[in-house]
């Protein structure tokens, strides 16, 4: 059946988009500027030599360099290790708290989201005092004699990992709490008393209708920690180093601004990827779904 629509009505709806986009087009204009520019001036620098001319020079240095390829995969461990641990953690989190009731969920969510509110350098040297050899977790571990001597969980890749965790947590658990809170609690009823699991109900029918925050929620932590850099700097101690510190030592120790502009285009080139892989598996399972339901 084919709804009808009223033409002054479809007038109206057209005249009050182009009203609130005709608002929105300063801010839009900064925006882009902003985001633009800078983009454009890196592009230049990275084909410029110190003398000021031109040349590709700079791209066959960085992309022909072993630093660069172990810089890049460093990175990308990083990213989707702290994406797995982040879907491991706030994935049961989340549904804990879409379950609960409202008082205690805004409680718990006020403490998850605690973390948000005090800086990332301020965080990143908390758990410097707690993980080095002589810290906090180290001495209780040493002291209840769970271990016969400190264990290493700082300024390495572990430590490195854990800080970044404990940064993108709740920013994942944001959107699949947001998700899982939307679902019908009587589709939970209903597969509970045709007899389904509590296993059952949460693989069949709780993860899929919450599948667009998880989706979400992985986007946010996949690409934001691509360009992480406070946290590998301070828990990695020098021996983490993923692409963006391979910027900073170039520019902070040779001042080579056209191989520190090619690794920031490598790094802009990685998150574009990353995104639109992202969009187009999003875009499959959404395709998936419509035709399962016309099916």
């Amino acid at each position: 059946m084919t709804a009808i629509v009223d033409p002054a009505l479809a007038a109206d709806a057209r005249r009050e988009r182009r009203f609130f986009l005709s608002l929105s087009l300063p801010a839009l204009f900064i925006v882009g500027l902003a985001a633009i520019l800078p983009i454009l001036w890196i592009i230049r620098q990275s084909f410029l030599t110190t003398g000021g001319e031109y040349t590709v020079g700079n791209y066959e240095k960085v992309l022909s360099s072993g630093l660069t390829w172990s810089a890049l995969l460093t990175t990308l461990e990083l990213s989707l290790g702290t994406l797995v641990i982040c879907i491991l953690l706030g994935t049961p989190l989340a549904l804990a708290l879409a379950s609960a009731r409202p008082r205690v969920a805004n409680l718990l969510m006020a403490f998850v989201m605690l973390p948000l509110w005090t800086s990332i350098l301020v965080r990143t040297y908390g758990w410097l005092v707690l993980l080095r050899r002589d810290g906090l977790i180290n001495a209780a571990l040493t002291g209840s004699g769970l271990t016969a001597e400190p264990l290493p969980l700082v300024y390495n890749f572990t430590g490195t990992l854990i800080g970044m965790v404990h940064y993108m947590l709740p920013l994942f658990l944001l959107p699949v709490y947001a998700a899982m809170r939307d679902i019908d609690a009587n589709l939970v009823r209903a597969a509970a008393s045709m007899g389904a699991t509590l296993g059952h109900v949460i693989r069949t029918v709780i993860l899929p209708l919450s599948a667009g925050g998880i989706f979400s929620g992985s986007m946010i932590v996949f690409i934001y920690t691509i360009g992480f850099f406070i946290t590998p700097a301070v828990l990695g101690g020098g021996k983490v180093n993923p692409l963006s510190i391979r910027i900073e030592r170039t520019l902070s120790t040779f001042q080579d601004w056209g191989s520190a502009s090619v690794l920031g285009i490598l790094l802009l080139v990685l998150m574009a990827l990353i995104g639109v892989m992202f969009l187009a598996a999003r875009r499959l399972m959404a395709r998936n779904k419509v035709g399962a339901a016309h099916a």
